[in-house]
């Protein structure tokens, strides 16, 4: 449950609705008791790929793209009070869909929806780019007996270097000419680039039955993906944007922990609580939502 106090959430509306208008230029008409203008209200446009989207979750409002209305943007609109939204976060997307049409779902570029007179941007990428295109499926024994050792871990590094190292270093740059990009089309928007969740634990037992990963790739898994969220926040902080860790927001809460606790599912998901596999559930969702908010009221070390 987001406990954020109504003046709190208030005055960070007021601030980006302000934004907006300055940026906009677009005032209404004065009442005959005021001698102020009134601005437009801030549009928020949320950018990103499945774990912004809410696959499965209900209630799916674009099935093509896995969007639900109770994803982390939906959330974050509705405790903010935010009349003007536009989530444009797609299933699979990657940076080059900032840009492109996604084929595979017709959605649209994303950053179409940004414009001037957008005051709030959340950006929840990179990993499609970088880490989650096959790890998962390299990583993870479907069947049969999963390895105690390490044979994930040996195949990305076998060259001498570390494959998926090389992944994050290269969509870093991509990160960055999005972010820009976001600069441009709304100069004067506040803009949260959000990490993401907690997938995987310590508990190496839990973390067998659920993610079927080798005892000896989980550091090694669990270490790509705390690079990942490394990369975004550097990125994140070196343009001045927030960033938003979800990954702590998610903590006790990964994939390995006992079903009930599980805000990230594992490979299998409870049949009352649709998600999508190795994602954020309804809870996943909302304890990333929290955590943008506590960031946008309270600041980035909240």
């Amino acid at each position: 449950m987001l406990r954020i106090s109504r003046n709190r959430a208030r005055s960070v509306v007021t601030a980006l609705g302000v934004v907006a208008a300055v940026t906009a230029g677009a005032v209404v008409p004065a009442s005959a008791d005021t001698a102020e203008p009134r601005p437009r209200a801030a549009r928020y446009v949320a950018l990103g790929d499945s774990f912004t989207a809410g696959p499965a979750i209900p209630r799916q409002i674009d099935p093509r793209c896995g969007r639900s209305d109770a994803n982390y943007p939906s959330v974050i609109r509705r405790t903010l009070g935010i009349a003007a939204f536009t989530d444009a976060s797609c299933g699979g997307a990657t940076t080059d869909h900032l840009w492109q049409r996604q084929r595979a779902t017709g959605n649209a570029p994303q950053l179409d929806a940004v414009g001037r007179d957008t005051g709030l941007v959340t950006l929840g990428i990179g990993g499609n780019d970088s880490v989650f295109a096959d790890l998962f499926g390299r990583c993870v024994h479907r069947t049969g007996t999963v390895p105690r050792d390490n044979p994930c871990q040996r195949q990305y590094t076998r060259g001498g270097t570390d494959e998926l190292d090389r992944r994050v270093n290269a969509t870093a740059p991509k990160v960055a000419a999005a972010l820009e990009a976001v600069h441009r089309r709304a100069p004067h928007a506040r803009v949260a680039v959000v990490g993401y969740p907690a997938i995987i634990g310590d508990d190496v037992e839990g973390c067998r039955a659920s993610l079927r990963i080798a005892d000896g790739d989980l550091p090694y898994v669990r270490g790509t993906l705390r690079r990942l969220n490394a990369m975004l926040r550097k990125q994140a902080t070196d343009r001045g944007d927030l960033y938003v860790n979800t990954h702590a927001a998610t903590a006790g809460h990964d994939a390995c922990r006992p079903a009930a606790e599980r805000w990230v599912e594992g490979l299998r998901t409870l049949p009352g609580r649709p998600s999508a596999p190795l994602h954020p559930n309804a809870y996943g969702e909302r304890a990333m939502a929290k955590a943008v908010v506590d960031a946008l009221v309270f600041g980035p070390g909240r």
